[in-house]
This record gives structure tokens, sequence and C-alpha cells, in this order.
């Protein structure tokens, strides 16, 4: 690296909010498994701070060493329906306890995995892990649930879907003191990946090593500087620009998670390239789209902005790094993302243009506060709808809502920090409880089946 790339290296760091968002240590649980919940818990909490007792000091080292900031260290484990089915207990309350025990220990900011996949139906242990899902999230402080209810290969299961909804009306209920914020942590994915590093929707997945290093990186303040650049340049010229500031994004991810690797003595799995933004000023999504032409994000074009921003994206990462991985794309967060803020409460971003919008994005209808009257069958039909575009595009989508207790259209949740604030939009007043109430499967479709 010369000295021209290491000046705008660091120009990318202080001036224009690039980091390293997330080193997330992804571990394997099934050697913890036992039909004794004791002995199980035990060993998951002895394995959790014995492999991960060195990540947050490394991050930091890296940290220092290289200049980069790193914001969160988070740790990923396999779905616990998997782990805790294997035991005789009925409530896993007490598994999601150990996992904040563990992961308050070696000083994560973050533990995902208090998962269940349940895509094309239920073992006990996904009925019961699912069921104890509001206490969990109400009991402890930073375990973060998901549930994958779809895949392009299998459909939706609208069962899940419906059990969902009522779900997080429990968990925002239980946690009304803190305007729902058990909801922030809890995610409802349709063709959820294996090797995403990003909260709340990360775990450990089948079929990884035992312990692998999974990096995050973030940068729409980079990518919104380099536009602003060429303000009367063509779409193609733009494209290209995106590319090379993703290229370079992406190729100090791959440094620092080989880093990681390295000191952990665990393998490096992948970079994960999603622009994920914060509420800070210059590092919004939202205002690379406006950055593009748009006088705001919402209006006419911006779901044509964002296929361009999200393909850009992906193609610089992938001809930085062999191994990109996770969502990989660009993260529309409400409460996350200032722009986004800005938009709702000025009435012109809705539920509706941001489901568009989710049909070329990276993950779905992220951190969407509603009044806290919304019916458990309208967040199962959000969810559905989602899902829908998920499986029929053969792409990871989420829904991540918060029905906040006590609260209308026009209020604000207030969560700080990386969450933000969420203004709480409008839902559409007529009922779908009809519609949820059928059950059962939505077939996969024709597309799906292909070998």
């Amino acid at each position: 690296m010369d000295k021209s790339q290491i000046l705008e290296t660091l120009s990318m760091i202080e001036e224009e909010k690039l980091d390293i968002r997330t080193i997330t240590l992804g571990i394997s649980l099934f050697d913890c498994a036992d039909e004794d919940g004791n002995k199980a818990r035990r060993k998951i909490y002895d394995k959790i701070t014995r492999v991960a007792d060195k990540l947050v000091a490394t991050g930091n080292a890296i940290e220092r060493e290289f200049g980069i900031p790193i914001v969160n260290k988070r740790v990923s484990i396999t779905p616990m329906a998997m782990i805790a089915g294997a035991s005789r207990d009925t409530d896993y309350g007490a598994f999601a306890q150990t996992l904040d025990q563990a992961a308050k220990t070696v000083g994560v900011d973050f533990i995902g995995g208090f998962s269940a996949l349940v895509q094309k139906g239920y073992t006990r242990g996904d009925e019961r892990l699912i069921a104890s899902i509001p206490q969990a999230l109400a009991e402890t402080d930073i375990v973060c649930a998901s549930v994958n209810i779809a895949s392009t290969r299998a459909g939706i299961n609208m069962d899940a879907v419906r059990q969902m909804g009522v779900v997080i009306k429990q968990t925002a209920e239980r946690t009304a003191a803190r305007h729902g914020f058990g909801c922030a942590k809890l995610v409802v994915f349709a063709n959820a990946v294996e090797d995403n590093p990003f909260m709340a929707g990360a775990f450990h997945g089948v079929g990884e090593a035992d312990c692998v290093v999974n990096v995050g990186v973030s940068g729409p303040g980079v990518v919104q500087r380099a536009i602003e650049k060429l303000p009367d340049a063509p779409f193609d010229v733009i494209a290209e620009t995106i590319k090379k500031t993703a290229f370079k994004i992406t190729r100090m991810g791959q440094l620092v998670g080989k880093e990681a690797s390295e000191r952990l003595g665990v393998p490096f799995g992948i970079v994960d390239l999603s622009l994920a933004p914060t509420p800070a000023v210059d590092d919004s999504v939202a205002h690379i789209l406006e950055a593009l032409g748009l006088k705001t994000v919402g209006t006419h074009g911006t779901t044509a902005a964002l296929a361009l921003l999200n393909d850009a994206v992906k193609k610089g990462g992938v001809m930085a790094c062999g191994h990109v991985g996770g969502l990989s794309g660009a993260f529309i967060p409400v409460s996350e993302d200032a722009g986004m803020i800005d938009a709702v409460n000025a009435g012109v971003l809705s539920l509706a243009k941001l489901e568009a919008m989710t049909a070329i994005c990276s993950v779905g209808l992220d951190m969407i506060a509603v009044p806290g009257d919304t019916s458990a069958d309208t967040i199962a039909a959000i969810i559905a709808d989602e899902a829908a575009i998920g499986v029929i595009n053969g792409k990871t989508t989420a829904v991540r809502i918060i029905p906040a207790p006590g609260l209308n259209v026009g209020d604000t949740v207030a969560f700080g920090g990386l969450l933000g604030n969420a203004p709480v939009m409008a839902v559409e007043p007529a009922s779908p409880t009809q519609f949820i109430a059928r059950g059962g499967h939505i077939p996969a479709p024709i597309h799906s089946f292909r070998n």
C-alpha cells in the first residue's frame, strides 16, 4: 500500500465513518448437548467462555495497532433449539440466561443464536424454544433470538408465521417498560444464512466449522462522499465508483478478519460487506440514495437507486475478497439510519415503500416501530408478505418489528446507541385475521425445484 492509499484510508476512517461494524466468533455447541439440562448449560457456559475468552482483547488490540475502529465484538452459537432439544427441559429460559452470563463474562456486546429453524416444520426443541422467547428476551440483556419460518426450497410455514405474530406481541408486552425493547433482539427470517455476523439474526450454521471468525464491515459515509464528488455523472460511472469504493472497504475487512483468525487460532470465515448505517451524522444509507439525486428517500426512484447501490456493493466486494458471505448488501433499518428517520417523519417513507425496497436490499423490514395496539395477526401478515418476497426471489428477507406498548403513530421509541430512535409508523387498518387463521403451508415456488 503506497502513501496515497494510506492517506485515503485514514480519511475514510476519520472523516467518513468507515469502521469494522463487528467481529463475530461463531461457536458450535453440538458437543454440549445433554439430556440433563443443568449439565448441558454448564458445558455451554464453559465452552463459550473458553473459546471466546480472548475475542474482545484481540479485537481491541487490532483496533489499536491498525487504527481501524471495531465497533462490536459478538458471539454466535448453534441454533439453541437443536442443543436444548436434547435435554428433558420444557422451558428454555435457563438456556438463555446461561448465554447471557457467558457473553457478559467474555465481555462481548451481543450473543446470537437463541434460534429455531422451522421453515418446514417443528421439532420438540423448536416448539419449546419459540414458546420461551418472550420471557427469555425479557430476562436477558444481550441475548438475540431468531426464527427462520420460510425458504425458497420449503415455502412458507404459515403456522410459524402466525405464532411469531403472537410471540412478538408477547415480547413487547414483557418488555413494555423499555418500549418493547425485547423485539429489537428478535428477527423472523426467510432464507436465513449460516454465516451472518450481524445481530440480531446471527447464528452459527450447522455446516460451519467448530469455531470461525466472521467480519462485518460498514461504510455508508465513504460511499456517500464518493458519489457526492460526481454530481453530474451517469449511472454507469456511479456504479463503477461504488464498486471501487466497496472493494477498498472489503479489503480492510479481509485484513481484520485474517488478523483476528491468526491471533485467535480459529479459521477465517467470511466478510459481510453490508452497508450498515448508524444514527450518527454521515453514516446513512438513505443519504447515499439522496446523493444519487433523490429529493428524499422514499420518493419515486428510491427502489431503482437502492438496486444500483446494492448490486455495485456486491460486485466490488466479490472482487476484493474470495470469502464474501453473510447478507452483504445495504441495510435499511429505520431506527438506525438518520436519513430513514427523517423520511418517515416527513411522511414520505411508508411501510409499503419499505416493503418494495426490500425486494432488492439485503435484509428486510428492519427496526420498524408500529403502534402498540397492532394485532398479532397484522404483524404475522407483515411477516408473511416479507417472507414471500424472499421465497419468490430466492434471497434473504427478515422482519424486526416493535409494536411499541402504549405508543401511536407520531410517537418515537428511543432505544439509544446503535439501535437509535424509531418513529412509530402506520399500518393498514384492514384486518388480515381470516387469511392468517388458515395456517398450513404456502408451497415453494416452481422455480425452487432445481437439483
